[in-house]
């Protein structure tokens, strides 16, 4: 298949573009900077320069392909406060991708998140597939949910449309999110902290992981198909901390609820949610199996304690 994958050159679809072309797949990967473009000729695809922003170049490269990945999400502006911006931004690409492959049977595999789709409850594929159902939600989540019913109800319209919900963390050797980023926290503060009692639970999947689930759903997924790349159904942040605490050589210590912002900045505002969610179902349909480390056994082969600056990205 020709694939057109946005966000080719990300975290994620570094992984998924090796994971297509190595399944013998043709990748064109959208890039809006040189230095993504000498990436993925680099790893073997075709560049097609644009934004999300550039509508009619995304609409010419989804028609031109046998499938789209829509992994891109202008996580800078979302991270500096316009998340609305970003999600909007996001629902404009899907509405392109919709009339591009209307009618056609191709598929499109839209990234979406799952933390905070299910507070205190282990979500399911079930959970949230309805329009209404994301009224309980924070502004954040509730934009991508809307966003995610966009694309499931392209498979009326002919599109074999496949959500595929990312856990808050997706680990790896390289990783600059949400984990990387507590690291450098704990570096900071000389505390490795946790919110509260730190039982609240994270999903994790590792990126290889995801992007072989990404391949699976591209090839075969059933239209209108919701699936979950979730390998570990919840972690405790406080594990999370533990870890980091040791490889630092730094105290762990719980953050009061009153005083998370002040502690960890914007990320106060998604460590404290408790998000466990279930693959069950997709296993079952995809017949995908994880077999890459956990998070906490990711966390103790020693790469996020390289030093470096960890930046803004995560599938919250």
């Amino acid at each position: 298949m020709r694939v057109f994958v946005t966000g080719a050159s990300g975290w994620i679809g570094s992984a998924v573009v090796p994971e297509l072309i190595g399944a013998g797949h043709q990748v064109v990967g959208l890039a809006r900077s040189e230095a993504s473009a000498a990436a993925l000729t680099a790893a073997g695809a075709e560049v097609h320069r644009g934004t999300l922003d550039d509508l009619d170049s995304l609409r010419s490269a989804a028609a031109a392909s046998d499938g789209v990945i829509h992994l891109a999400f202008k996580h800078d502006i979302a991270f500096s406060g316009d998340f609305q911006g970003a999600a909007d931004a996001d629902r404009r690409a899907v509405e392109v991708f919709g009339e591009a492959l209307a009618g056609s049977g191709r598929p499109l595999v839209l990234a979406s998140g799952l933390a905070g789709l299910a507070p205190g409850r282990v979500a399911t594929e079930e959970f949230g597939r309805e329009p209404g159902s994301e009224t309980h939600l924070n502004a954040a989540a509730r934009a991508r949910l809307t966003t995610a019913h966009l694309t499931l109800s392209l498979a009326s319209r002919g599109v074999r449309s496949t959500v595929l919900r990312l856990p808050p963390t997706v680990h790896g050797d390289g990783d600059h999110g949400f984990m990387a980023r507590l690291v450098g926290i704990a570096r900071d503060k000389g505390v490795s902290g946790h919110i509260g009692d730190g039982n609240n639970r994270w999903p994790a999947v590792h990126r290889h992981d995801a992007a072989h689930l990404f391949r699976l759903a591209l090839e075969q997924a059933p239209a209108g198909s919701v699936l979950h790349a979730v390998a570990e159904e919840g972690v405790p942040i406080r594990a999370v901390a533990e870890v980091i605490g040791r490889h630092l050589g730094l105290p762990v210590a719980a953050v009061s609820p009153e005083d998370a912002a002040e502690h960890f900045g914007w990320l106060a505002a998604f460590l404290g949610i408790d998000s466990p969610a279930s693959s069950t179902l997709t296993r079952d349909l995809m017949g995908w199996q994880p077999t890459q480390p956990g998070l906490v056994d990711d966390l103790d082969k020693g790469h996020y304690f390289h030093t470096g600056g960890p930046t803004a990205q995560g599938n919250a």
